[in-house]
C-alpha cells in the first residue's frame, strides 16, 4: 500500500483548527471550574446569610429590615 499525503496547505488548516478547538475546550474546562467555585461560593454565602436572620430573628423577632438604614419593621403575621 502506498502512502498518501494531503497537501501542506490542507494538513496546516486541519492543524490550525485543532489548535482552536483545544483552546476552545480548555476554556471551557475553565470556565467550569469557575462555576463551580462561584456556586461553592454562593451556597456558603447562602448559608451565612440564613444563620444571620435566624440570630436576628432570635434577638428582634420576625422583622424587615432595611439594607439602606438599617432600620426595621416587625413582621404582623396575619390571623386566619
Amino acid at each position: 500500500m502506498k502512502t498518501q499525503k494531503i497537501t501542506k496547505e490542507q494538513l496546516e488548516k486541519i492543524q490550525t483548527q485543532q489548535g482552536k478547538l483545544r483552546d476552545i475546550l480548555t476554556d471551557i474546562g475553565v470556565i467550569e471550574v469557575r462555576k463551580h467555585e462561584a456556586l461553592h461560593a454562593q451556597a456558603t454565602v447562602s448559608q451565612e446569610i440564613e444563620e444571620n436572620k435566624k440570630e436576628l430573628e432570635k434577638e428582634y423577632g420576625a422583622i424587615n429590615v432595611d439594607m439602606t438604614t438599617g432600620e426595621y419593621t416587625e413582621i404582623v403575621k396575619e390571623e386566619e
